[in-house]
């Protein structure tokens, strides 16, 4: 059973291989419009720092936070959202188009696994702005002596990583997969994947309502303010990455699960 499992592993790493490569090779014929997304994107996070600069020109501090804890909270959240961003961006064709158009039959013919087959038809170089704001944004709180760095902070980071990029998968294709009943699920997808803003800042500082909203319903504190906290203050307990992981696995099966069942449902396009 270990060999069958590791040969179809094996598998699907060299067809995502050759997916990606032809991928790569249609968008570099437009080097261009490649390197205004990129920019693009990095700008966009380049306003979100500025907005937290302007706002501390007036409050020195936000229900204790400090302006270097929220530029690492800002950077750290950037890091899952650009790898899920980088991967898995053919999602969002699923709830805008796909069912809808039925050009989801073409995932059904090929004897692949639907799912792998979705997410490997194209990559989002556009992610790279956010990874790389991200990146900068935490090597900056690493060299200003803001967080905690020891052999399992090293560590728990890589894996909240992990963890925070399958929360923002699990909620992507969650909604997505509701397109399989009713058609178009852009529009709940979207306004859900727009709540992640909130988890750049404090929880604190929102209303008991929303506050509940995005820790336990759309679990995006889980990939920024709350397993951040854990490497900014000391003291802060490691169970705190471990209930992320939690919620990681238990999201990405639920989700898993309504995509699985949809493709079971679906009907193709009608007249």
């Amino acid at each position: 059973m270990g060999i069958i499992v590791m040969n179809k592993c094996k598998r699907y790493l060299r067809l995502y291989r050759v997916l990606v490569s032809q991928f790569l090779k249609t968008i570099m014929q437009s080097k261009v419009d490649f390197l205004m997304g990129l920019f693009g994107f990095f700008f966009s996070q380049i306003i979100g720092i500025a907005f937290l600069y302007l706002v501390f020109q007036q409050i020195p501090s936000l229900q204790g936070w400090t302006l270097d804890q929220l530029i690492f909270i800002y950077g750290f959240a950037q890091i899952p959202r650009g790898i899920d961003h980088l991967f898995t961006d053919n999602i969002w064709l699923v709830a805008w188009r796909l069912v809808v158009n039925g050009d989801f039959d073409r995932y059904m013919l090929r004897p692949m696994n639907i799912f792998f087959q979705v997410i490997a038809e194209k990559l989002q170089p556009d992610a790279m702005g956010e990874l790389l704001v991200g990146v900068i944004l935490v090597v900056r709180s690493l060299t200003r002596g803001v967080l905690i760095v020891d052999g399992p902070h090293v560590v728990l980071f890589f894996v909240s990583i992990f963890a925070g990029a399958l929360i923002y998968t699990s909620i992507k294709l969650f909604f997505a997969g509701l397109a399989f009943w009713i058609k178009i699920s852009g529009p709940f997808l979207q306004v859900a994947y727009q709540m992640s803003d909130f988890a750049k800042y404090p929880t604190e500082i929102y209303a008991r309502g929303i506050r509940f909203l995005i820790t336990w319903v759309i679990p995006f504190a889980f990939v920024a303010y709350l397993p951040a906290s854990f490497f900014l203050k000391a003291g802060t307990s490691a169970m705190i990455i471990g209930i992320e992981c939690g919620i990681a696995v238990l999201f990405w099966c639920i989700a898993y699960a309504v995509f699985e069942r949809g493709t079971h449902v679906y009907e193709s396009a009608g007249n």
